[in-house]
């Protein structure tokens, strides 16, 4: 029972940072209706930003401050200066130009800090308040994304910003003639999509060590928690992300082996796309003709 208890709560801690990465995919589907396939090498290179602040002397809260000022930035950037001038280009077009960032980001990655792992540390204790059941680091994992997630709520919910910013995402044409500057709301929603995938790189690498491919699984689990919960659901891919998280730890404890646990996250994206597009929080749009 206390290996099973364990298991839970690991899983709830690595399905907060699927969550963070979830969310993040679902606020630039939301604005754009395009999935970015390069969200976690953004995140990625986010985090090497703090490893190289580190290195400099800075605190870990000062480096984690600077690096979400740069990924906020960064993701400012790359949809004014990359994505925005495609206009209205095929779907297939965009693809593409999210898989060159997606490869782009990882080569700059490796050729300017290098491909050997890198321990990274973490914030928080080795233990918090005593228990043996989860580790300080997942317990400050947890806790982080319960504040992340508050915080965006009361951002998208009770700021002028943030309602523009949700006005902006589900009808630009009324957003723009109501006063609303959509295309400076689509750039800032990419910014903070970026940041909270930048939390979620820097939740992850002090567990699966940094490198420039550090992302790529735990990517395939953000998609996974993503579609599960309802792409175009914020608080459903956070929900989505812890259920991947703790079915991900179960499954790979007690049922398919460590091996396999990826190959689980494919089979239920496909399953998920097959029997429910929506997801279980989404909406199902239906067109009257």
């Amino acid at each position: 029972m206390y290996n099973l208890l364990q298991q839970i709560a690991s899983g709830i801690a690595m399905g907060g940072i699927y969550a963070c990465l979830g969310l993040a995919l679902v606020m630039i589907y939301q604005s754009t209706h395009h999935i970015n396939f390069a969200q976690g090498e953004m995140a990625m290179f986010s985090t090497f930003i703090a490893f190289l602040l580190l290195q400099w002397g800075l605190p870990y809260w000062a480096a984690a401050l600077g690096t979400l000022v740069f990924g906020f930035v960064g993701g400012f950037l790359i949809e004014r200066l990359i994505l925005r001038p495609l206009g209205d280009v095929p779907e297939l077009s965009v693809i593409v130009v999210f898989i060159g960032l997606f490869i782009g980001i990882n080569s700059l990655a490796g050729w300017v800090f290098g491909h050997q792992l890198q321990p990274f540390p973490s914030p928080f204790p080795s233990k918090m308040f005593g228990t043996t059941l989860v580790s300080g680091h997942e317990m400050g994992t947890i806790a982080v994304v319960l504040v992340v997630v508050t915080a965006l709520y009361a951002f998208l919910r009770f700021t002028k910003v943030g309602l523009a910013m949700r006005a902006s995402a589900e009808n630009p044409v009324s957003s723009r003639l109501a006063g609303i500057p959509v295309s400076l709301m689509l750039s800032m929603g990419w910014g903070l999509s970026a940041l909270i995938g930048a939390i979620g790189g820097l939740m992850v690498a002090p567990v699966v060590f940094l490198e420039p491919n550090m992302m790529g699984g735990v990517l395939i689990y953000a998609f996974a928690a993503a579609l599960l919960g309802g792409i175009d659901n914020p608080w459903g891919a956070v929900a989505g992300g812890l259920i991947v998280g703790v079915v991900e730890n179960l499954a790979g404890t007690y049922v398919v082996g460590t091996e396999l646990k990826l190959t689980l996250a494919l089979v239920l994206i496909v399953g998920v796309l097959l029997i429910r597009p929506s997801g279980l929080f989404g909406r199902k749009l239906v067109a009257r003709v």
